[in-house]
């Protein structure tokens, strides 16, 4: 479990994080009409550094633009996005590094189903950053709930009650003693975790799930891709089979509060010898490194 921190921004202020609340009858609640994002924030004594912060308040953008939350873009630009990140990890002083999760809530109440024109409220927390897999291994099971398809509820947009089915996902795998799910679509072609992007090795050649495949195109997703090109290994994006998780070289996911974690199992069946592979080491090497220091591709910015 995570602890958030106590001082929370929300709307246009620093409010105590008991206070920072939207009611009950906003479409927030009634409907989980939100949309998030989560990025790592590094600490280095005084200093403190976002990783890909641009991207992830493009994320937002994006994820408002798709769901039809207009207010944002009227409301919001980066400088203000920036300026309360600022302001919200400055008041809480980590002494280690943290999450930060910015949350664009609609708070209408009572609209009845529908987004247009209604009232927003942005938040933006702070909490310890606590990995949400096992780090030294992790076992996966495939789910029987199916992701949801891209023309129902788009998966490249965070949408808060979306995230019912990866609760569903999630704790049938827990029931069943596993770490975490994997998610195939209504083709039984894989998707990706939980909460978490994935990708195997076969024969060198790194292979993902493209964007069409019903998952989030996510920002640490997309630094893997770029860190392996980087590397000179082989990339594919294409459709996957769940049985060629089974006869992988190697497994691995990634996500802002997964990092690279590697996957030791998949349904029951023993991924290679069961270690980390050397690709999957290579590469949770460089995503460590590049989440604190860039030189190369303008990643980080300087909170301070």
């Amino acid at each position: 479990m995570a602890n958030p921190y106590p001082q929370v921004y929300l709307g246009d202020r620093i409010v105590a994080a008991e206070a920072a609340t939207v009611g009950v009858a906003s479409s927030a609640v009634l409907y989980g009409l939100s949309v998030y994002t989560v990025f790592p924030v590094h600490v280095a004594g005084a200093a403190r550094t976002a990783f890909r912060l641009d991207d992830h308040f493009r994320r937002l953008e994006e994820s408002c633009k798709i769901i039809g939350i207009d207010r944002f873009a009227q409301e919001w630009d980066y400088q203000r996005f920036y300026a309360a990140v600022v302001e919200v990890v400055g008041q809480n002083a980590p002494v280690e590094d943290v999450f930060v999760r910015a949350t664009v809530h609609v708070v209408e109440s009572i609209p009845g189903t529908r987004v247009r024109g209604c009232a927003i409220q942005v938040s933006i927390f702070v909490y310890d950053a606590v990995p949400i897999v096992p780090q030294d291994g992790m076992r996966l099971k495939s789910s029987p709930w199916r992701r949801i398809p891209d023309n129902a509820i788009p998966s490249r947009a965070k949408v808060n009650g979306a995230y019912v089915n990866s609760v569903l996902a999630k704790q049938d795998a827990i029931d069943s003693g596993y770490d975490d799910c994997i998610f195939l679509d209504g083709n039984g072609h894989v998707c990706e975790l939980s909460a978490a992007n994935i990708f195997l090795v076969r024969n060198g050649t790194l292979i993902t799930p493209d964007v069409s495949c019903d998952i989030l195109d996510g920002i640490n997703r997309r630094t893997i891709l770029t860190l392996a090109a980087e590397d000179g290994i082989p990339v594919v994006e294409r459709a996957v089979d769940l049985t060629e998780l089974y006869i992988a070289d190697e497994v691995f996911v990634t996500g802002t509060s997964a990092g690279a974690a590697p996957v030791f199992e998949v349904d029951g069946r023993t991924v290679a010898d069961g270690q980390a592979g050397p690709i999957s080491q290579a590469l949770r090497k460089r995503h460590a490194a590049a989440l604190r220091t860039d030189d190369l591709h303008g990643w980080i910015t300087p909170l301070n």
